[in-house]
């Protein structure tokens, strides 16, 4: 029975080195009982007849994990645990690097947008690859020792305490939240980094704000603030309420109407002391910065028309 045995050897080096004796001694015990039983019925049993018999039990690693099913990296309590970690964590990962990315752009001679979304995408895409390992594997390693994260003894909880019970529009995304703080914060560094730029910095530039503009947008920093505060109620919070739903539509409202009256307010940029090297004229960049605005607009417009429509639903519930 030469097939046996090689298949139990196999079987066994899936095992755990303590369990493959014990293992290997039960399931010959139950291969040549099989073997038994099917000679009674055939008579002489040929190799081709227990190669068939061994192939139907299935292969060596599917059979020792029958025995000792694998486990897993991360426990199945442990991952509402482990999803929200890595939410929150590349979540700022992105909000820092937009920071990184954008105080970098801004200082460079050339400005060149497609640069700075690549450097964002490349410095992104790293930082979340290690975060990634290295939380899984801490996750794994706490799975190792038997701890469950996501099972908290000793601690009594009540059915009265749960939160009230939502509709499927009021949970809040965490993609939402930091998509719109990194927005913000993008918006303040590039509104007030001209006010720190030396002057090497602002004789490389071919472009810059007006004053009207600059100061337009300047004024408007406390609404982006109250914006990112906004931002971080949401995170707290994670559910729609009334009180949110009103403060993102005075936001939303606030954004929209001005950055109409940004588009429209007159010359928005003016030639920098360098010479502009480009594939588009100041004018031709004026009026798609204008544009843009208006565009941008419809955005912050459909968000205050949608939170109306979730305020009214709410109240009627």
């Amino acid at each position: 029975m030469e097939l046996v045995e090689r298949y139990v050897a196999a079987v066994q080096r899936e095992l755990p080195e303590s369990k493959r004796l014990e293992i290997g001694r039960e399931l010959n015990a139950n291969i040549m009982d099989q073997l038994d039983a099917l000679k009674e019925q055939q008579g002489q049993l040929s190799e081709e007849d227990v190669a068939a018999a061994l192939k139907q039990m299935g292969r060596p690693r599917t059979v020792a994990y029958q025995f000792v099913p694998p486990k897993a990296l991360v426990a199945a309590e442990d991952m509402p645990m482990l999803k929200h970690t890595l939410y929150m964590v590349l979540g700022v990962l992105f909000v820092l690097q937009v920071i990184g990315a954008t105080t970098h752009w801004l200082g460079s001679s050339d400005g060149n947008l497609i640069r700075f979304l690549l450097q964002l995408a490349a410095g992104f895409m790293a930082d979340a690859c290690f975060a990634f390992t290295a939380i899984v594997l801490s996750f794994a390693a706490i799975n190792g020792t038997g701890h469950k994260l996501g099972h908290c003894p000793g601690k009594d909880w009540s059915p009265k305490d749960l939160p009230k019970a939502d509709l499927g529009w009021q949970h809040i995304n965490l993609s939402d939240i930091f998509t719109d703080l990194a927005t913000c914060i993008f918006l303040l560094i590039v509104i007030w980094y001209p006010l720190w730029m030396n002057p090497a910095e602002f004789a490389a530039r071919s472009v810059t704000f007006t004053d009207t503009a600059l100061l337009m947008l300047q004024w408007f920093s406390p609404v982006i603030i109250l914006s990112v505060m906004l931002s971080v109620w949401q995170l707290q919070r994670r559910i729609w309420n009334r009180k949110l739903l009103l403060s993102s539509i005075a936001i939303n409202a606030a954004f929209a109407v001005f950055l109409v009256a940004l588009a429209f307010s007159g010359p928005l940029l003016q030639a920098g002391p360098a010479e502009l090297n480009s594939l588009f004229t100041l004018q031709q960049l004026e009026q798609g910065l204008t544009h843009g605005l208006l565009i941008t607009a419809c955005f912050p417009g459909y968000e205050v028309v949608r939170d109306l429509l979730r305020l009214k639903r709410l109240n009627s519930i």
